[in-house]
Parts: structure tokens; sequence; C-alpha cells
């Protein structure tokens, strides 16, 4: 049998995990290389968790390609002969024309990076481990998945911009993200609550990067999150939506450059920004300081007034899914978002709240809520066997 590898690569890390190829892709290791263009470190694991490696390589030139043999190097030990017939990437930008997942060549590639300035954080690295993968193993078939292809059903208005025809004609409009995080969502729901997933729902998928999703019948209606992945809901570092007046005033009074303003609203605001202590949820709930309180308010808030809008979007609400991070796991984050959609009907159980229940709402309650882990390495292996199985 052989193997179906996924990669995540963020800026100084590659996360990875290696499933059977099958219709029903089986976890068999998870990896991590970290500290790129730092002091690095790999991790392998098996299915349960259970550290198999831990390795610290040598620093001297470890860029994204030597993090990428690393991690082929660690893997391909435990494989068992099973060699990987097929490789799946997290992407996280395909602009206006890739709304599914698919193999990767040299033209696609090229196309990709071309949205780079939309997806700063994010796409220039996702590209460098195909591009490494592809120099050393050429004829490995690549599949790259899309964090915007689960937006592309939404309707015109829904991904439109006030502004002239003639930008919006060339791709400036509103994509979303998150787009693999809420496939997966919304095929586990349709699993636990097939009536409620025919129906009306928002799923927030919230962590270090938030957002929330309106799906109809398991279809995207509308995000939080437009053009870039810095739109909508307050993050950890990131500012999501702001007066463009803002900006102005910032390169007007202080004289801020492009890639300045870049700094601000991505990696300087959100979380970190209002607190000055952590953009870390953990560290700011337990922290008795007024400016973390201020920003876990301020968080709660900006979801509470986009839930108004996306309810509004899908003509009223049927459920309320969390997930990432902070849905899955920050309890009093989902109490106080439930809290505030009590007009909407929504009453939660605080028990089942407390010990992470799958579903949450109290048995009045008009609005069903739950909790769903995501796995976006799953869905991504789902995508490669088809790709694969097919041929």
């Amino acid at each position: 049998m052989s193997s179906i590898a996924v990669v995540n690569a963020g800026s100084s890390s590659i996360k990875f995990a290696v499933f059977d190829a099958a219709a029903a892709p089986r976890l068999r290791l998870k990896g991590l290389v970290e500290g790129i263009g730092a002091t690095p470190r790999a991790r392998l694991s098996n299915a349960a968790g259970e550290t198999l490696l831990t390795e610290s390589p040598p620093p001297e030139g470890f860029d994204h390609a030597a993090a990428t043999r690393t991690m082929m190097r660690i893997a391909a030990d435990w494989l068992d002969g099973k060699d990987i017939s097929i490789i799946g990437h997290r992407v996280v930008h395909g602009g206006p024309d890739f709304a599914a997942p698919l193999i990767v060549t040299g033209n696609i590639a090229d196309r990709l990076a071309s949205f780079i300035p939309l997806a700063p954080l994010h796409q220039p690295h996702n590209l460098a481990v195909i591009r490494a993968m592809h120099a050393e193993h050429p004829n490995l078939p690549q599949v790259a998945c899309f964090d915007t292809a689960f937006h592309r059903v939404q309707p015109p208005i829904a991904q439109a911009f006030a502004i002239p025809r003639k930008y919006s004609e060339a791709g400036v409009r509103r994509y979303g993200f998150h787009g693999i995080s809420y496939q997966y969502v919304t095929g586990r729901l349709r699993e636990i609550a097939p009536e409620i997933a025919k129906g009306r729902v928002i799923i927030a998928h919230l962590g270090n990067g938030a957002s929330l999703c309106a799906v109809k019948d398991g279809r995207s209606v509308a995000s939080t999150m437009g053009f870039t992945a810095v739109d909508g809901l307050m993050m950890g570092t990131r500012c999501g939506s702001i007066d463009p007046g803002v900006l102005l005033h910032m390169i007007d009074q202080y004289g801020f450059g492009p890639r300045e303003i870049e700094d601000l609203i991505y990696r300087k605001s959100g979380l970190l920004g209002v607190s000055g202590i952590s953009s870390d949820m953990r560290t700011l709930r337990a922290s008795s300081e007024p400016a973390a309180r201020e920003a876990t308010a301020l968080f709660v808030y900006r979801i509470l007034r986009e839930i108004g809008s996306l309810a509004a979007a899908l003509g009223g609400l049927d459920a309320i899914v969390f997930t990432g991070g902070i849905g899955e796991n920050d309890k009093e984050t989902r109490a106080e978002v439930c809290e505030g959609c009590a007009w909407l009907g929504v009453a939660l159980d605080p028990a089942a709240n407390q010990t992470g229940e799958q579903r949450i709402s109290a048995a009045r309650s008009r609005v069903a809520v739950f909790v769903i882990k995501t796995n976006e390495e799953l869905e991504i292996a789902k995508s490669a066997w088809e790709i694969l199985s097919a041929g």
C-alpha cells in the first residue's frame, strides 16, 4: 500500500502528516520541522501522538529546501516500505481561477506566485516547499488544496466590493479563507446532524487566524475574510476589518510605507496589539491586566457583530459551530459568544460547554451549537486520494 503526505508550510515551520492511501485515509505519522532560519528542530510522532524521534539539524543554511529534505528523510524511515505516491499541500490563495484541488505544474506554480501579495504571510512558504519538493522528486505528483476554493460558490454580490468595475474584473474581490477547514467541518456536521447541516449554519473558525463563514445546505454563502486573510475578525496579530481611512492617516501622519502598513495590520495588531501582552488567548485569559481583558472583550464583540451580519445574509440561523484552536478549547469564548447570541435564540448548556461536549446548546435552544474539531490534514488527504485514484 502506498502513502499520502500532507504538508502545511509556514514562515518558520513545516507541519506534515502521512496517511495510508485509501478512500478513508488513516493517519500513520505526524511531524513538525520548526526553527527554519534560526535553530531548527524536527519531531516525528505516530498516530497516537507518541514521539518516535527528535533531532536538531545544523542551523547553517537551514532554509525551506533543507527543511523539506529533513521532513522526507525522517518520515521515510518509518513508512515500512510504503512509498509516498502523492503529496497534498495547503495553499492559502487560489485566486479567481482555482476553485478545486489540482496537480501543481510549473505554470500553475508561477500563477500561484502572482497571488503572494494577497497572502504574504503564507503563500511564499507554501510555494517554497512545493518547489523544493519538485527539485528533489520531480516525478512525484503534488496537489494544491486552496483555502479560498470553498467560497467560490458564493453569489457574485457576496464577493463584490463597491469599487470601479475595472478593478473587480481584474480580480479585486472578496475571496474568503479557511476553506479547507470549513469543508471538513461541513462534512462532519453532515454526519453528526444531517438535517441541521442542510439549514443555515455559521461556522466560527477561531484561532490565531480567525474567520466566520455562513453556510447554507453545505455551501458557502458569505465569509468575514475578504480580499486578503487580514479582513474580518480581530485575530492573534491581525487587525481584521479596519477603516481604510485609518491607513491613509498612518501614511499621512506617521510616514508609513507599504511594508510598514503590512507589518501593522498583519503582525502588530489584533490580540497582541490591543493587549500589549500576547497574541495567545490562553495567556490573556490567565492575565489580570485590564488590557488583556479589553483585548478578549473586543475579540468576542467583533465575533458577535459579524454573526449578526452573517445571520442576515442567511436569512436566519439554525446552528453555530465552533472550531479552530480557540473555538475548540476556550470555553469562556464559547460561553461569551453564546450569551451574546441569545437574541438569535441561542441557549448554552453550561455543563456541556465546560466539559467540551460535541453539542453544547441547551435543550430549549432554538439554535443548535456544536464544537467540532477541525482536521484540515485529513481533508487534504481525501482530496489527494481522489486525484490519485482518478489517475
